[in-house]
């Protein structure tokens, strides 16, 4: 099963970073591949982290295929975890964590597993999907710079 993880330490705060990565409405606007997000449903779990049920659209030239994911908002713990729910995949799962090394800066954690349910779509989208994880990263902190106007580290 393919999987990618990195850590970067960036200039902004772990709470600006988790807001960030929160706010998935905006993916749209940055995230590579992504060309649209629905929210289905916005609710507060027994032990106050938010969860969220959206729909993500991915394109690549002639492909387009939405999946919905469970997401879990754990401010406290700054966590995101993203759970497959339905969609293309036979599995897919994606954790962020966010660590303050500062008090304007942090290390991001990003990981990803999935794996597609067609050979055939996972041969098409495979090595794209795997560079665009690799950009993934990257893109929420140049949105971070934008945002919060500050350089990376």
């Amino acid at each position: 099963m393919p999987q990618f993880s990195t850590r970067r330490r960036v200039s902004h705060a772990a709470g600006e970073m988790f807001d960030l990565v929160a706010d998935v409405e905006r993916y749209p606007e940055f995230v590579p591949l992504c060309s649209a997000l629905k929210i289905r449903s916005r609710e507060k779990s027994a032990d106050d982290a938010e969860i969220i049920v959206a729909d993500m659209t991915v394109a690549y030239k002639l492909i387009r295929e939405t999946f919905r994911s469970k997401v879990t908002l754990d401010r406290p713990k700054l966590q995101i975890l993203v759970e497959y729910l339905d969609g293309p995949f036979s599995h897919m799962e994606n954790r962020w964590t966010f660590q303050s090394t500062g008090a304007q800066s942090s290390e991001v954690g990003f990981y990803i597993a999935y794996e597609f349910k067609s050979r055939m779509l996972g041969l098409l989208m495979g090595a794209m999907f795997d560079a665009a994880f690799r950009r993934f990263a990257a893109a929420f902190e140049r949105r971070a710079d934008q945002i919060y106007s500050r350089n990376t580290v």
